[in-house]
């Protein structure tokens, strides 16, 4: 039976009936609805809900926003992505909030475990774990469509948000960090529940046993990165510093081990400035083993870690999750009464 959790009317954020785009709460609801908005379109696909019986519209409409484009995966069909025009009706705008509100919303959503896109979705998702997205016609689409939205906006860059849930945050990411890199545009992005490709030392229980396995591990890091440096490896300090004016919106749950990671990665890069191994750290931080021993052969460059930021507002949900579904969530992100703790994060 299709889920109840579908319909906006019984479990969207219906309380929000008015959005001040200056209020961080009020973004983050609005962002993540639009991502459900996604995972919606494709449910109403696999269900042929069409006309008065689709469920997705809801999702946008409440907000004032319009379906602009739907992006199909051309491997198998499924929807996988979306941009939004916002159009709020005159008798609403009020100026001040509006100054804050996005043109266009570029929404991604990730794996759905439904016979319809569960085969390509589970294919991308073994994709992201060795960085091989960029190569596939989904990110393909995506970019396109990215590049398309930031043209109409014409010299409003900023305006253009892009959001993503779990495998579409990856994709939200490397489209995010493709622009900034060339020079085109630094986007606001909205990533909930983004994959932290790593064993989730996050979710061990004594503390200093997870301070002490990051700090070996950082010291593992650095020295296989220092030493792939020399032959041109590695990822170089000023080409990720170069990211650092990208400041991302990352929205993770700490019982979730699939984003879990972010929270014990952003503190660990104080912790090392504050044993005095904040070269060390820097090193680390921008690089993964496992990314590293990737790029041997292949100068390096192809194997930039897609999970790793410079910087980032990291709002973590402390909050009970009684269970992988509710952690991993994206209803979660609109609930009105969160348990929040925001941290900004910026690389020096």
């Amino acid at each position: 039976m299709p889920s109840l959790k579908d319909l906006f009317d019984a479990s969207g954020p219906t309380y929000l009936t008015y959005v001040n785009w200056n209020c961080p709460h009020h973004r983050r609801s609005v962002m993540a609805s639009l991502v459900q908005g996604v995972y919606v379109l494709e449910c109403d696909r696999q269900w042929n809900r069409q006309g008065p019986d689709a469920r997705a519209p809801a999702w946008w409409r409440f907000f004032h926003f319009e379906l602009r484009q739907v992006l199909v995966d051309a491997a198998d069909g499924s929807i996988f992505g979306a941009v939004y025009a916002f159009q709020p009706p005159f008798h609403l705008m009020d100026p001040t909030a509006a100054a804050s509100a996005p043109h266009y919303v570029a929404a991604f959503r990730g794996t759905i475990t439904k016979k319809g896109s569960a085969k390509r979705d589970l294919e991308l998702d073994l994709l992201l774990v060795r960085n091989g997205l960029e190569g596939k016609s989904r990110f393909r689409v995506a970019m396109q469509a990215i590049h398309d939205t930031v043209a109409v906006a014409t010299g409003q860059h900023y305006r253009v948000w892009l959001a993503g849930h779990s495998l579409g945050s990856a994709i939200a990411t490397l489209a995010a960090k493709t622009l900034a890199r060339a020079g085109a545009a630094v986007l606001p992005t909205f990533l909930f529940n983004a994959p932290f490709v790593s064993a989730p030392v996050e979710r061990i229980g004594d503390r200093r046993v997870r301070q002490g396995i990051r700090i070996a591990n950082s010291f593992v890091t650095a020295g296989v990165a220092a030493l792939l440096q020399r032959g041109g490896g590695g990822v170089h300090d000023a080409s990720f510093a170069a990211l650092a004016a990208w400041v991302l919106n990352l929205f993770v749950n700490p019982a979730d081990p699939i984003s879990a990671e972010y929270v014990g990665y952003f503190d660990h890069r104080r912790k090392m400035e504050a044993i005095g191994a904040g070269a060390v750290g820097r090193l680390a931080t921008r690089n993964s083993v496992k990314n590293l021993l990737l790029g041997i052969g292949k100068g390096g460059g192809g194997c930039e870690p897609l999970h790793l930021f410079p910087s980032a507002v990291l709002t973590v949900n402390r909050g009970p999750s009684p269970d992988f579904k509710t952690a991993h969530g994206i209803h979660q992100w609109w609930a009105p009464d969160l348990a929040l703790e925001c941290t900004a994060h910026h690389y020096s």
